[in-house]
């Protein structure tokens, strides 16, 4: 019975609709960690001079084991998901005709053609962020403690702002196409409904992409200082 179980997993899983929902369900938990993310981040703009920012990161470093272990286990998510992501890619190209590939290239959008660049420099990314922001390892004056300080002094590197803005904007590509495709493999998915779904995933990606550019931004601006 066990052995039947796991070979029905596994066939579910090599398949095409398995891998699809392995990267709606990775990629739902990860879109949620984004919109979190984001509203610690955006505490920046509250004019305590980061107090609330540090009460936050405070906070969540009372916990190590479980802070460290919510971190692995979104490095792991998302290592996940990139990797199906790929496979599947390579596996679909690989199943459709020459003809049908350069017709289906041509209708893509922009982003959907470069999902499976897109995923695996924001996974390179992430890792830099970490060391940058997180571990201090990266950062050339890095204060345990003091994330609105780590964060003003990081992002007054023009170079570093710039990279970081060029991530998220890749990142907002990744969820105006990703949203969208999750609806499909929801199945929310009617004529009726598609162009207001597309719209609502690209302007949901937009308004999440915003507010992480916004931060750097505002360094550079010297409104954060």
């Amino acid at each position: 019975m066990a052995s039947s179980c796991g070979c029905w997993v596994r066939d579910f899983l090599c398949s095409s609709i398995g891998r699809k929902t392995v990267m709606a369900a990775t990629g739902l938990a990860l879109f949620g960690f984004i919109v979190g993310h984001l509203a610690g981040n955006l505490q920046a703009f509250i004019p305590d001079h980061g107090a609330t920012m540090k009460q936050y990161a405070d906070m969540l470093h009372s916990k190590p084991a479980l802070l460290w272990g919510a971190r692995i286990g979104l490095l792991v998510l998302l290592l996940v998901h990139v990797v199906t992501a790929v496979s599947l890619a390579i596996a679909n190209r690989a199943a459709r005709p020459v003809p049908y590939q350069a017709k289906a290239w041509r209708e893509a959008s922009y982003a959907s053609r470069t999902m499976m660049v897109s995923g695996p420099l924001i996974l390179f990314y992430v890792v830099y962020h970490l060391l940058h922001f997180t571990t201090g390892h990266a950062h050339p004056d890095f204060q345990a403690g003091d994330p609105y300080r780590n964060l003003v002094i990081g992002f007054s590197n023009p170079l570093v702002a710039i990279v970081y803005i060029a991530a998220m904007a890749m990142l907002t590509a990744h969820l105006a196409h990703g949203l969208w495709s999750v609806a499909q493999t929801l199945g929310i998915n009617h004529p009726k409904y598609t162009a207001t779904l597309r719209r609502l995933s690209v302007l949901i990606a937009l308004l999440i992409g915003a507010g992480y550019i916004s931060v750097p931004v505002a360094v550079l601006a010297r409104i954060l200082k």
